[in-house]
């Protein structure tokens, strides 16, 4: 078989996407050389993106300090976003990792009793797969999630270990090796479980906050354990990071 070319891209619309997300960003409006600095683009192509953009009133441009900043016409374009559920919105995001790394990816809800309720789940479709029933609940803290969100809170050790007794898990992993996984997902962003929460069971999470930095939803790949290995569940796990900080600053507005 013909092995499939490359995907092509227009490095045109890469270019003003860049710019729209850094006059996003940016707290105030900014001028061509900086915009151009920080999108990593020649001066010439960026000002010629920002008076197309300016054009398409998607930027504005104030001839006082010749500076851009984002436009009303964004609005526009996202108005029709705004009243869907956020479930149909991250929805996209869960198929593309499912299908990438051939895992069971869950969009968890963290609600205020202590407990994670499974609020939708992506299936792949060419491998035998764990499943999860809709509305299944868990303990906050527990699994590749827990250990998420117990690095988000940052409780003090004792506190944790008063939490870690009050869990069942399958393969206990011992609270000084729980603590050490809360610590490590603390600097990774993400976690794994290895069989722990429910045996032959791999799993990878992140937790998504608030803008006030509390864990809100949580993103989990899982998969039978013999059909992926550390390395592959690890790939999962920085897709699972990145889709959870493009949800962070989408949905919820928090920039890091």
């Amino acid at each position: 078989m013909k092995a499939p070319e490359p995907q092509k891209y227009v490095g045109a619309v890469e270019n003003a996407v860049r710019i729209l997300r850094r006059l996003a960003q940016a707290d105030e409006s900014e001028g061509v050389a900086i915009v151009a600095r920080e999108t990593g683009m020649n001066v010439s192509t960026a000002f010629n993106i920002l008076k197309t953009l300016t054009k398409e009133r998607l930027v504005t441009f104030d001839a006082q300090t010749k500076s851009y900043a984002i436009g009303l016409g964004i609005l526009e374009l996202a108005a029709p976003m705004l009243g869907r559920n956020p479930t149909d919105v991250i929805r996209p995001i869960m198929e593309q990792i499912s299908a990438d790394h051939s895992v069971l990816v869950a969009l968890w809800t963290v609600t205020p009793t202590g407990r994670i309720v499974l609020t939708d789940r992506v299936v792949p479709t060419r491998v035998v797969h764990a499943d999860m029933r809709q509305g299944a609940r868990l303990p906050d803290l527990a699994g590749a999630i827990g250990r998420c969100i117990a690095a988000v809170r940052n409780p003090d050790r004792e506190t944790l270990r008063d939490a870690y007794g009050t869990m069942r898990w399958q393969r206990e992993p011992g609270f000084d090796a729980y603590w050490n996984d809360v610590q490590q997902a603390r600097r990774d962003g993400f976690a794994f479980d290895f069989g722990n929460l429910f045996r032959g069971l791999s799993m990878a999470a992140v937790a998504i906050r608030d803008i006030e930095g509390a864990p809100r939803l949580g993103l989990s790949a899982i998969s039978i354990a013999d059909q992926i290995d550390e390395a592959g569940l690890r790939d999962a796990a920085l897709a699972l990071r990145e889709a959870g900080h493009f949800i962070e600053a989408n949905m919820f507005g928090r920039r890091d």
